[in-house]
């Protein structure tokens, strides 16, 4: 018998069964669809000196005046410059708190903090400023112990006192409410996860009894996050339903400078984000009056006059103003196209297009019943706007709104039997980015369970290619994602749990929101550690069933006698797997062949298998190997009905 040429079309089909999607791919993972046929994705490595405090919830790069490259990254304890190799803590301070004193006992490294109605929380970074320590041997820590490190606080034992850890026990006899400092807060960002809210006053009023704690709330407290832009060289940097900041690399030594409050806008707004080809700010879920934060407005919309983002009143000789949106409830996110800003509500979604004075934008709504999941899960690219749906599915706007069809889209969104869908309860989490040296859109999500034990953080991602429309699904978990625009190559970070930050330094660091790595990606083969240590991605692919084409679709049983392996850029080795059954009922493992590792030198594979059914299996185990699969030719024969 002549030799078959097996032909698996392009893409992930996850909707079917293993014999329904007979010529299709059915499930991988490091894997992407290029020029047709399956490949490995490149490596990654980690990068810079330093791992950051919290998860990565926001991510931007962009190029000053002078051709410096800069990435921002927002976590949920802090805002970083990441500029030639190196972080840099540039997280705004909130207001200045004086009058402090200190309480320290000697061979502790415990001191408390005393200043009446502090408002400070468990968990906090603060710093020390205007430090002055009682002598006579009350104290063995000097000055620099309080005003070199951030403090994250501890304990909050009375609203008037606070405790921290210093890195050295007290070697003096102790000091008792001594001394004087001045308390500069972090801006407080947000929790690490999405969570619900409880406690006092995130019920009905009445409700329990006076004093206690809630114990079930409908209150979704959101995680902590940014919205990052530019405006020509500056940054600019917005906490989540909080203030917005600017940071500007053109003052002297910048990167020694924390990003300050922006003059004259809003105090609480939900994002932010700079139009582009009219060069305004603009703020959407904001206030109606400026500097109350009781009228903030999850609909209403506030721009900048031109050029200027310090002016947001409108009079008659700028192009200021405001609008508010009517279908949904909250603005979700938004993006600047090429000559529009999509703005996406849970609900709906709408064009903001800059008309000039005496109107400066033309907004209308565009779609209905297309509301997006989350502020991140949005990416333009290729002209258009790509969003995940709030209650499920992909969109697409490239002058019209149109769902995306796809075949992976049960496995993302939902969670039934063994599958592992999206946990919606951590839907802001979600990030999606775009990877233009290879045209694909990518949203890392968190994946239920079927135990109940939910992810709160990425676990998993799904990619679609918009060249070749194709779909896949991955492991790979990254919190946020910046395409290469600005570097060579994409910039992502993983968030680790359990690590320990070494930025900001910390003074008693407890572990307590875990720490950021930052990875060069599409880089080599493998995955490399910030000490070095090198990792091999395990990528792999796997067929639906195929039989043999004859009379009776199934009929008949196969014979398999050889077949000759097809790869292209093959470094290392590459393991094919073959798998036969019987019935399309029987388990996809009940006959194995393999798996056969093939090198660059291997010609063909003799066997002796025999099956109705049959799906074929490609991977990798093992450092420096990547591959990409070319055509299945295989002797294959029919050999009975029984």
């Amino acid at each position: 018998m002549p030799l078959r040429n097996v032909q698996i079309v392009p893409g992930f089909n996850k909707a079917d069964t293993p014999s329904g999607a007979e010529g299709q791919w059915i499930d991988g993972d490091f894997v992407r669809f290029r020029y047709g046929q399956p490949e490995k994705i490149g490596g990654f490595t980690a990068i810079g000196t330093d791992t950051i405090s919290g998860p990565t919830r926001a991510q931007h790069t962009w190029t000053d005046l002078e051709g410096r490259r800069y990435a921002a990254l927002g976590t949920s304890k802090a805002l970083y410059i990441y500029y030639e190799d190196k972080f840099y803590d540039i997280t705004p301070l909130a207001t200045a708190i004086t009058g402090a004193t200190f309480t320290s006992t000697q061979n502790s490294n415990t001191v408390t903090v005393t200043k009446s109605s502090h408002g400070l929380d468990v968990g906090e970074y603060i710093t020390f400023t205007s430090v002055t320590l009682p002598g006579g041997g009350a104290t063995g820590y000097t000055t620099a112990n309080f005003t070199d490190f951030t403090f994250e606080i501890l304990t909050v034992p009375t609203t008037s006192t606070f405790t921290i850890q210093m890195k050295t026990n007290e070697t003096g006899t102790g000091m008792s409410t001594a001394g004087g400092a001045t308390i500069n807060p972090y801006e407080e960002v947000g929790p690490t996860i999405q969570t619900y809210g409880y406690g006092w006053g995130t019920g009905t009023w009445s409700r329990g009894t006076w004093g206690s704690a809630t114990t079930s709330s409908t209150l979704i407290l959101d995680p902590g996050t940014w919205s990052l832009d530019n405006f020509g060289a500056q940054l600019i940097a917005t906490v989540k339903d909080g203030k917005t900041f600017v940071w500007n690399p053109a003052v002297s030594n910048p990167l020694t400078v924390r990003a300050t409050i922006m003059t004259g806008a809003p105090t609480k707004t939900r994002l932010t984000i700079t139009s582009d080809r009219d060069r305004h700010v603009v703020h959407f879920g904001t206030e109606t009056t400026i500097g109350d934060t009781t009228t903030q407005d999850p609909m209403f919309i506030r721009f900048s006059d031109q050029e200027n983002y310090s002016v947001y009143q409108p009079t008659s000789v700028n192009t200021a103003g405001t609008f508010r949106l009517d279908t949904g409830n909250k603005i979700v996110a938004a993006v600047s196209g090429k000559d529009y800003n999509l703005i996406l509500t849970d609900q709906a979604a709408y064009t903001m297009q800059f008309v000039g004075p005496p109107f400066t934008f033309s907004i209308r709504q565009v779609g209905s019943n297309c509301g997006c999941i989350g502020q991140h899960a949005t990416v333009y690219a290729d002209g258009k706007v790509f969003w995940m749906g709030a209650g499920g599915g992909f969109f697409v706007f490239d002058g019209t709104v149109k769902l995306l069809p796809s075949l992976v889209e049960d496995f993302v969104f939902t969670t039934t039997g063994s599958n592992v869908g999206i946990n919606y309860s951590s839907n802001e989490i979600i990030y999606g980015s775009h990877n233009s040296l290879f045209n694909e859109i990518i949203w890392f999500y968190p994946a239920g369970t079927p135990s109940g034990n939910p992810a709160t953080q990425n676990n998993r991602s799904v990619v679609y290619n918009y060249v070749e429309n194709t779909w896949s699904t991955m492991t790979l978990a990254r919190s946020s994602y910046a395409d290469a625009s600005t570097y060579d190559v994409p910039y992502a970070t993983e968030y680790n749990t359990s690590g320990t930050p070494s930025l900001p330094i910390l003074s008693g660091a407890t572990n307590t929101f875990g720490s950021t790595l930052y990875f060069a990606q599409e880089v080599g083969t493998n995955e490399i550690a910030l000490n070095g240590t090198t990792t091999a991605i395990a990528a792999f692919i796997q067929s639906g069933d195929f039989d043999l084409p004859t009379d009776g679709d199934g009929e008949y049983m196969l014979r398999l006698s050889r077949f000759l392996p097809d790869f292209k850029n093959l470094q290392g080795n590459a393991k094919v797997t073959i798998f036969l059954k019987n019935f399309p009922i029987d388990s996809g493992s009940s006959s194995q062949l393999g798996p056969f590792t093939i090198s660059s030198s291997t010609q063909k594979i003799d066997t002796r298998a025999r099956g109705r059914l049959a799906n074929i299996k490609i991977e990798n185990t093992a450092t420096n190997e990547t591959w990409r699969f070319g055509t299945f030719r295989a002797d294959v024969k029919p050999d009975g009905r029984r």
